[in-house]
This record gives C-alpha cells, structure tokens and sequence, in this order.
C-alpha cells in the first residue's frame, strides 16, 4: 500500500490514506489522485484558517471555500461536482455530518419525517421515490404552513384541497400524475394518522389519459439481432453492451434491474440470477445460456477489480456501478450504431413480450416473465397477438343477398 507524503495538517491530517485507498478502489490513477489529495489538503488548511469544524463544511462554507481557490487562480476541483468525492468520503468516515436536510423544520418538518418513512417502511419505496414524493409535495405543504412552521390541519378540506389543484392548474397546466400521486398519498397519510377527520385523498381527481391506447413500441426480431450484432465484441466497450441488451432482449428486464443485479445475484450453479424489481421485490428468474455466457465473457476479461459488486461498471473512473440511465443510454448508442430506429431499455422489454407471444407464449406466462403484479398490466401485449386476435374477428360473408 503507497504512503502519500503530503503535507496536511488540521483536523483532516489522519485522512490522506485512506481517501487514497478510496480513489484506487474508484480507478483512479496516480497522478489524479494526487490532485484530490492536494484538495483534501487545501481544504484541512482553509478549515483551520477560518476556525471552523469539518461540521461546517456545507452550504454556503463549502461555497466560500471553492471561491477562495478560483480567487487564488487554481481551475481544477473548483466545483461542489468536483469536491463530490472528497465529501463522500469524510461523511461515510463520519467526520462531516449527511448532506440529508428536512424539507422544512419545525411541526411540519416532525410530520414530513413521519411520512418519510411511512413511504419507506409502510409503501415499500425506494429512497429515489420518496425523495421524488416529497419534492412534489413542497408546495402544497408549503402552502398549508403556517409563521412558525407548523400546519394549519384545521384549514385542510376537499375545497382547500380543490382551490389549490386549481391554481396549480392556472393557465392551462396539467398537474403530472406523479405530482397527484403524491398528494393523494399525503392525503391518505394525514388520515391514517388522525391528523385529519375526512378523507380527503378522494378529493384529489386522476389526470385524464386513455390508458393502452396505442401499441406498445417495439423493435423487429430482425432489428434486435442487428443491434446485438453490433457490438463490437472485440472490445472492453462491446462486450459490456452486448450483455447488457442481450439481458435486456431476452429476458424483459427494466434498466433499473440491470442496474441494480450484483455480483451476487448471479448463481452460475443453479443457472438462476436474482432480479430486483419495483416496490424491493426480489425474484428469481432463469439464467439462459447465451445470457450467462455474455456476462461470464464480460465478468472474465473486462470488469476491472474493484468493490464495488455491481456486474456493469461504468467505463471512465470513478468505477462505479451503472446507473438505469447509463443502462439505456448503452442501448441508444446500439441502436444508433445499428442504424434502427432509436429505442429505449423498456422497448427492448416490450419486444421480449411480443416476440413471446408470437413464439405461442399466453399472456399469463409473459405477465410471469415480465413480473407484472397485475393481468391488466399484460393486457397491453393482446393488441400486437394478431394470430389471436384473427380467431375472435367474424368471418365477413362472401357473398351477402
């Protein structure tokens, strides 16, 4: 293990090494470590100028800080984007407190913390989802707080409720349903706890829309094959991408799940990968051959060492797991590469479930495959099953007198 000399003194002297055994685990190389470390540095020697705590390292000190360097003429790590690293790695060793704010202090702020975790504990959702429902609940709270913070229950009714989608809807918005979703859940929340008398979440309509209207987009077998085909697996770059469709064409995994499978989600013995879906469901699903054999040749020749246990890696540093937004922008830069038309992770899904109908599938065993909770969810795939469909359309009579 390298000992780093550099010269840091202040309350994050004892950090050099093992920030740097950090940025090692991350890819980093040399001599861009020691860029890192001479931030760490710089900012252990701000901290004792100006007489403050690690603690304090946030917000606008954190601004003032990074002013301090572009004042002093540097240009490299002058961001909050660039001080990321450094940050992440003194709060996961508990020297500079969690970024993670209430959204508003005082009563209202007590109440949200509640309902964080009745999203968490009670709904089952991710820490994605429930940040997402309480930042499209900011304003309706917002405008139910009252001078000293607190909420004014009394004042809630389906009217209030009403007046306030209304002038939400001022100029002819549409309120997103993800937006009305989390009110509705508010809602319903406010009443289990008792803090309201009515339930108010009926108060709270559904947005307009014609669900299953269209066809659900989807590519050719032809056209699947032709974007496989072009990765290029003679590379890092392909081989990771090639597996990464091919679990997403023949398997109907979403972006998230193939995000999210970990080294130990894959049982090569049992032939069976672990898959975790929505709502932190966890299912098994077997592990075809082609499927496991691209991600053996990727896991065998390409994945760099590293901790972090997600099977796809990012290819630049930091090395870290790929996001679901990573997962389909590999499958536009396929699709473009292809020369079809551009697709994203979910029409890959689609063309799953409508290659397994026309293979003579039954849509109860594409909504097993598929992991959908509910028949209506598979209902959609009846539309494209036009051998089916023929037998349910009259012959119309040749010959009508």
């Amino acid at each position: 293990m390298t000992k780093w000399k550099m010269e840091t003194g202040g309350l994050l002297a004892g950090y050099t090494d093992g920030f740097a055994e950090r940025l090692a685990s991350l890819g980093y190389g040399r001599e861009r470590t020691r860029s890192h470390l001479r931030l760490l540095c710089a900012l252990s020697a701000w901290l004792e100028h100006e007489g403050l705590t690690p603690a304090e390292v946030a917000g606008p000190q954190l601004a003032r800080f990074l002013g301090s360097r572009r004042a002093r003429g540097e240009a490299d790590l002058v961001t909050e984007r660039g001080c990321a690293l450094l940050l992440e790695y003194l709060r996961e060793v508990g020297v500079v407190p969690c970024a993670c704010r209430p959204v508003l202090g005082g009563p209202a702020g007590a109440v949200l913390g509640r309902y964080r975790s009745y999203l968490a504990d009670e709904r089952g959702l991710g820490e994605r989802g429930v940040l997402r429902y309480l930042h499209e609940l900011g304003p309706f709270v917002a405008s139910l707080t009252t001078r000293n913070d607190g909420i004014d229950w009394t004042a809630m009714s389906s009217a209030s409720v009403s007046r306030f989608l209304i002038d939400v809807c001022g100029g002819g918005r549409k309120p997103s349903s993800s937006f009305l979703a989390a009110l509705r859940g508010f809602l319903r929340f406010a009443y289990l706890e008792g803090l309201i008398d009515t339930p108010l979440a009926q108060a709270v309509p559904s947005v307009a829309s014609w669900r299953d209207r269209a066809l659900p987009r989807r590519l050719a077998p032809e056209e699947v094959r032709q974007v496989l085909a072009h990765c290029d697996r003679k590379t890092l770059a392909g081989r990771r991408d090639y597996a990464i469709v091919t679990l997403l064409s023949r398997l109907g995994l979403r972006a998230a799940e193939v995000a999210g499978l970990g080294l130990d989600d894959v049982n090569w013995h049992a032939g069976e990968i672990v898959v975790r879906g929505k709502g932190s469901r966890e299912e098994k699903m077997p592990l075809p051959t082609d499927v496991g054999r691209a991600i053996a040749d990727y896991l065998s020749h390409d994945r760099p060492g590293t901790p972090t246990r997600a099977v796809f890696l990012r290819l630049q540093v930091p090395l870290r797991g790929l996001g679901p937004i990573g997962v389909t922008a590999v499958v536009y830069r396929a699709c473009a590469r292809a020369g079809v038309p551009r697709a994203s992770a979910h029409v890959l899904r689609h063309s799953a479930a409508t290659q397994m109908l026309r293979a003579g599938a039954s849509l109860a065993e594409v909504g097993q495959t598929l992991r959908h909770r509910s028949s209506s969810a598979t209902a959609l795939y009846a539309k494209v099953d036009h051998a089916s469909l023929r037998t349910l359309a009259p012959r119309w009579p040749e010959d009508v007198r």
